[in-house]
């Protein structure tokens, strides 16, 4: 098990950056999910990021920069691999159901085995590809999973009427924003800055296209 002391001071320098004021169970858990993907990580090589330390910064505190942009009370994280946003979003918000997706069954193993030890409730993993997901969610969360065109034509189904999508990225996708499907629109980009980390990130918020505009509007819009 890595020394928690720096990894602690870290992750709270951090997350007070963030301005995210977690109960100490909260905290315990994250520093929990990293000691255990570290662990796995050596044998199932389930990340590229070896160091504890690096695991904070580049996998907690980027997964947890988008809180603020969550919604709802149903989170669908879709080629989810090693939990990721999934579980940091679920350990901060154990009010939220969260379905972890992944068709890889070695991370799907470790994904059970995370929702197993940390006691995660409020947290279930599908072993599927995204097509063959059923239901809808209020909010879709994909870290470095696809092209937005992609994702949103593997899993645009899965996306509640007045739901949110945020995909995680680098750099700002201009290419990718001009190939967007039929029947969703582009809230917002908005630029993350994650402490401790110099590099490009941003989440892409996307929405349906609202179908459901009054005729008196639509008649309005006509004149």
């Amino acid at each position: 098990m890595a020394d928690r002391d720096p990894l602690r001071q870290r992750l709270c320098a951090g997350l007070a950056a963030l301005q995210l004021d977690l109960p100490e169970a909260a905290i315990a858990r994250l520093l929990a999910y990293v000691d255990l993907l570290a662990r796995w990580n050596a044998t199932y090589n389930l990340s590229a990021v070896r160091d504890p330390l690096e695991m904070i910064t580049r996998h907690l505190l980027d997964s947890l920069t988008i809180v603020p942009y969550v919604r709802g009370g149903t989170l669908a994280d879709l080629g989810s691999g090693a939990g990721l946003p999934g579980i940091p979003l679920a350990i901060v918000a154990p009010q939220q159901q969260v379905t972890l997706v992944d068709s890889n069954g070695k991370k799907t193993r470790f994904l059970r085995a995370a929702v197993r030890e940390l006691g995660l409730a409020n947290v279930r993993v599908a072993e599927r590809r995204v097509e063959a997901v059923e239901g809808t969610f209020d909010c879709i969360t994909a870290r470095a999973f696809a092209s937005l065109a992609d994702m949103l034509g593997w899993g645009g189904s899965l996306l509640a009427p007045e739901g949110v999508w945020l995909a995680l990225k680098g750099r700002f996708p201009q290419d990718e924003l001009a190939a967007l499907p039929a029947g969703f629109h582009v809230d917002a980009v908005v630029p993350l800055d994650v402490p401790g980390l110099d590099a490009e990130r941003h989440v892409v918020v996307i929405k349906r296209v609202r179908t459901d505009v009054p005729d008196d509007q639509g008649l309005a819009a006509q004149t």
